[in-house]
């Protein structure tokens, strides 16, 4: 799922740690970051959220239907 413009990022890791499966970040490149990792959080994220006043799109992989609702629900608040 393509996710662009979030403005509020501890909301957002908020919704990723709510999640029961895993929560992926799809790189540029193809790589695939475990956003429930708070290393990962911290390496991949850090760079991007500090970079911008707000997150340019990203591509976001979640396991469980479930999952993927709990994120769908976290982008019509932030529109």
């Amino acid at each position: 799922m393509k996710i662009t413009e979030i403005s509020d990022v501890t909301l957002f890791l908020e919704t990723v740690e709510a999640c029961k499966g895993k929560v992926e970040l799809v790189t540029g490149e193809g790589d695939r970051l475990n956003l429930k990792s708070r290393l990962c959080q911290y390496i991949s994220l850090t760079s991007i959220f500090s970079n911008v006043e707000r997150i340019p799109q990203l591509e976001i992989v979640a396991e469980e239907p479930e999952d993927i609702v709990r994120l769908e629900r976290f982008l019509q608040q932030e529109a």
